[in-house]
């Protein structure tokens, strides 16, 4: 279940951005996890560039509590193994929020044509996330 949602970073360097260069996003997704409440956070982050500079940033996260059965289920000595398919389930979610908090956060800017392009995270994950306790 979703628990909440936060901006984690958000910046525009206006002066890194010249409209007629090609840009290029760079994507970063992390993991965390806090096992006293059972929660996972998905940390996806997209820097938008230029010549190598960043002119757009947003990182956003999603936490998810997750049932005891399910959780138990994934606990396996001193770790938690998460199946790589509910990883990318919830990393689906969360770069689908990304995007309309770009949307929301760009609005009205030139930097409204910039949107989060479809990603494929199930490549993004190419095995179960393995953490220790």
């Amino acid at each position: 279940m979703l628990q909440g949602i936060r901006l984690e970073q958000f910046a525009v360097f206006e002066d890194a951005y010249q409209p007629d260069n090609r840009t290029n996003v760079i994507t970063n997704l992390q993991f965390r996890i806090d096992g006293d409440n059972r929660l996972i956070g998905v940390f996806p982050g997209f820097e938008f560039t230029q010549e190598e500079k960043v002119f757009l940033k947003i990182e956003v996260s999603c936490h998810f509590k997750i049932r005891d059965e399910s959780w138990n289920s994934f606990l396996a000595e001193d770790q938690l193994r998460v199946p790589k398919d509910f990883m990318a389930h919830l990393a689906m979610i969360t770069v689908g929020t990304a995007r309309g908090v770009l949307f929301s956060k760009t609005e009205g800017s030139p930097f409204s044509r910039f949107i989060l392009p479809a990603i494929n995270v199930r490549e993004m994950i190419p095995k179960d996330i393995v953490i220790e306790l």
